[in-house]
C-alpha cells in the first residue's frame, strides 16, 4: 500500500467511527429535534448526486467513506421522519392529564 491509500483508509475509519456516537444517541433517545428536515434532505440529495462521481472512481477507501455517509444520512432522515412524533421526542405533546391544565391553557393560547 502506498501512502495515499494508507491515509485514505485511516481517514475512512476515523470519519466512520466519528459518526457512531451521533447514530447511537439518535437510536437510543429517538430525539432528532436538533436536526432540521431541510438539512437532512439536502444531505441525502447531495449524497445521491455525489455518488455518480464517487462510484465512477476505482474502488478504494473513498467508496467506503462515501457509503458510510450515504448510510448515516439516510438512516438519520428515516429516523427523523419516524421519531418526530415519538413519545421520547421533546417536541411530542401528550394529551394533558385530567385535572391538569396545559401551558397553552394557562397562557390563553
Amino acid at each position: 500500500m502506498n501512502l495515499p491509500m494508507v491515509a485514505g483508509t485511516v481517514s475512512t475509519v476515523l470519519f466512520t467511527v466519528s459518526m457512531l456516537p451521533m447514530l447511537i444517541k439518535a437510536a437510543r433517545t429517538k430525539d432528532l429535534s436538533s436536526y432540521s428536515l431541510g438539512n437532512l434532505l439536502l444531505a441525502n440529495i447531495a449524497n445521491a448526486v455525489h455518488s455518480l462521481y464517487v462510484f465512477s472512481l476505482p474502488a478504494g477507501p473513498i467508496w467506503l467513506l462515501h457509503a458510510s455517509y450515504v448510510l448515516a444520512s439516510a438512516v438519520m432522515l428515516v429516523w427523523w421522519l419516524r421519531y418526530r412524533h415519538a413519545p421520547g421526542n421533546p417536541t411530542h405533546r401528550p394529551a394533558a392529564r385530567e385535572g391538569f391544565r396545559s401551558t397553552e391553557e394557562l397562557l390563553g393560547a
